[in-house]
């Protein structure tokens, strides 16, 4: 079905906005709840599409799943573990850290190839590398993936890339194996330190979330905890950059502005006036914004989540921009949505060039992916005129309830 998100631009955002929890927390966290022997409840819960799906798939797996708001209540006990070849595993990325999950309390696994965003090439080498360091044998037919092992135990793994996914379903795999398994270049993202947080509530021994080297030893058992997912830092960063594009007084609240720091310097590089505080960061209007240059990042350098948001921002900024993209090579689709709309944007894989000083005009643009989604939307709230975003259901597979909180700011959007 093709979702459609209209808005009428060139309105003043002010106000204030509360930041939902974490997508890239949530996303690993559930398929985690497999390790677990009981009830596991989770505070703070986004409501997206995403979450919906995984939730799909642990009631395949007979895992009782019981929703109260942004509450879940979420029962293992009586798990099976069935082959997951069902078409929601390829509906997004994150299905893939089932297979940390399912092999580590298993040693079995059997399911399709992760989906999600086409954002060009993204193996899961790494991930497939480390289960194999750990003692599974792999086996690849087409799109079904079968993992297995008679034992896994504990071993020093190196990732040749700071990959967030391999480094969780490493953890992951590696919380019931044998001795202790050490992630050497390691992924530092602040969803690894929540997920370790949470894991290590229900038994586990892992140390060194958030740095370059973490170790796990491996336990017999996990049980259940309590546990509240921390902020978006994506979704807190795609807001400010909308108020720094056309707000007047706009306060983004519940935010860790640590999170957040390389989006903030660069605002700031570019004339952005922005009053932080402990937990929101405040963002007044601002003229005269300048060019700046961004190389994409694994944290704490600039999140590749984000380059396709401030893209649009560029567009108002005088003089040229530049984004180097490290991690997706590929994710410039939204620069020739926004070319549609009047940008002056020259991109090649790996690279674009905004010409900025360039006023948007509204028209029908389409998302391609999650985060192109978001940049069409902040481009549709600086536009003239009427902008439909169709392909809308990539934007609320990462942004829950976008529509009411732009509405709350003043945007015009439905």
């Amino acid at each position: 079905m093709n979702e459609i998100i209209k808005i009428h631009g060139n309105k003043k955002l002010n106000g204030e906005v509360t930041v939902s929890s974490c997508k890239n927390s949530a996303v690993a966290i559930l398929p985690s709840v497999v390790l677990a022997s009981e009830i596991v409840k989770l505070y703070d819960v986004p409501e997206i599409e995403d979450v919906k799906v995984l939730v799909k798939l642990l009631g395949l797996l007979n895992i009782d799943v019981r929703a109260n708001g942004d509450e879940l209540t979420i029962d293992p006990t009586e798990i099976c573990n069935v082959d997951l070849l069902d078409d929601d595993v390829m509906r997004l990325r994150a299905s893939y850290y089932f297979m940390g999950a399912l092999l580590g309390r298993f040693k079995h696994v059997k399911m399709y190839s992760p989906g999600g965003c086409n954002l060009g090439p993204r193996p899961i080498d790494l991930h497939l590398k480390g289960f194999e360091a750990l003692g599974a044998t792999i086996k690849q037919d087409g799109n079904i993936i079968e993992i297995d092992a008679e034992e896994l135990k504990g071993t020093d793994i190196y990732l040749d890339f700071a990959s967030v996914g391999a480094t969780i379903n490493i953890m992951l795999a590696s919380c019931f194996a044998q001795g202790r398994t050490t992630i050497e270049n390691a992924a530092k993202e602040p969803e690894i330190i929540d997920l370790s947080s949470m894991l290590n509530k229900m038994g586990a021994h892992i140390r060194g979330a958030g740095t370059s080297e973490i170790t796990i030893d491996g336990v017999f058992r996990l049980k259940g905890c309590i546990h509240d997912i921390i902020p978006d830092r994506i979704e807190a960063g795609t807001y400010i950059i909308a108020a720094a594009a056309i707000g007047e007084d706009v306060t983004i609240k519940n935010v860790i502005p640590q999170h957040i720091e390389a989006l903030t310097s660069k605002l700031e590089e570019m004339g952005v006036k922005l009053m932080q505080g402990p937990d929101y960061i405040r963002v007044l209007e601002s003229e005269n914004l300048k060019a700046v240059d961004i190389i994409t990042q694994p944290f704490p350098g600039f999140a590749t989540d984000l380059q396709q948001p401030l893209t649009s921002l560029m567009t108002k900024a005088i003089g040229t921009s530049h984004i180097e993209e490290t991690i997706y090579a590929e994710r410039f689709k939204h620069c020739h949505e926004l070319n549609q709309m009047g940008a002056n944007i020259q991109y090649k894989t790996g690279s674009s060039t905004i010409h900025g000083g360039t006023p948007l005009h509204g028209t029908d643009i389409f998302a391609t992916d999650l985060r192109c989604g978001a940049a069409l939307v902040i481009a549709g709230l600086m536009a003239d005129g009427e902008t439909n975003i169709h392909n809308a259901y990539h934007i609320y597979r990462g942004y829950d309830s976008i529509v009411s909180k732009l509405q709350a700011l003043g945007a015009d959007i439905e």
